[in-house]
């Protein structure tokens, strides 16, 4: 699941490289820290926040299918 949301980051953003997936446990949940450019922010987030949501809303699918909960966070 962490290569599908550095995929899907990657390919938002005008600086792929700067994309980095963090990966934590925390009370039985598997935390995802999503960090991109300072410039590419705007892109990860959209406006009002949509793409975020679409790309937990992603996230969250397919971890229901493994049986796992999730959440992602877009740390700045």
């Amino acid at each position: 699941m962490k290569d599908l949301l550095i995929y899907i980051a990657q390919n938002l953003v005008d600086n792929p490289d700067s994309v980095t997936v963090t990966e934590l446990e925390k009370d039985g949940e598997t935390v995802f820290e999503l960090r991109v450019a300072e410039g590419d922010m705007g892109k990860v987030i959209g406006r009002q926040g949509r793409i975020a949501k679409e790309i937990r809303a992603l996230m969250k699918s397919v971890a229901q299918r493994h049986g796992k909960r999730i959440s992602v966070d877009i740390v700045d």
